[in-house]
């Protein structure tokens, strides 16, 4: 689930497989009219899934040509994103 407002958005629960599809629709919505931020500090569980999703905002947001950053990424999705090797391409806020 996405929550927020005003360009800052705060991923909750799971972002798996299961709820990809979901997730990526909803995202996409919401850069049509703004830059975004995508917070993932109240994310709980992670798979590929989740790297891929990502990836597949930033070529929304540079589609739309809006601007997309993320925050609170888990260290676990980080370790993922590193593995694929795309860690560099994922903006992320400085914390």
């Amino acid at each position: 689930m996405i929550a927020g407002e005003n360009g800052r958005y705060q991923l909750q629960g799971p972002i798996t497989m299961a709820n990809a599809r979901a997730l990526l629709e909803q995202g996409a919505s919401l850069l049509r009219d703004q830059d975004a931020l995508f917070d993932f500090g109240q994310v709980e569980e992670v798979d590929s899934a989740a790297v891929s999703l990502m990836l597949a905002w930033l070529r929304e947001a540079a589609r739309q040509q809006r601007q997309l950053r993320f925050a609170r990424l888990p260290e676990n999705l980080k370790t993922l994103a590193a593995l694929y090797g795309v860690l560099d391409l994922i903006p992320q806020q400085a914390s």
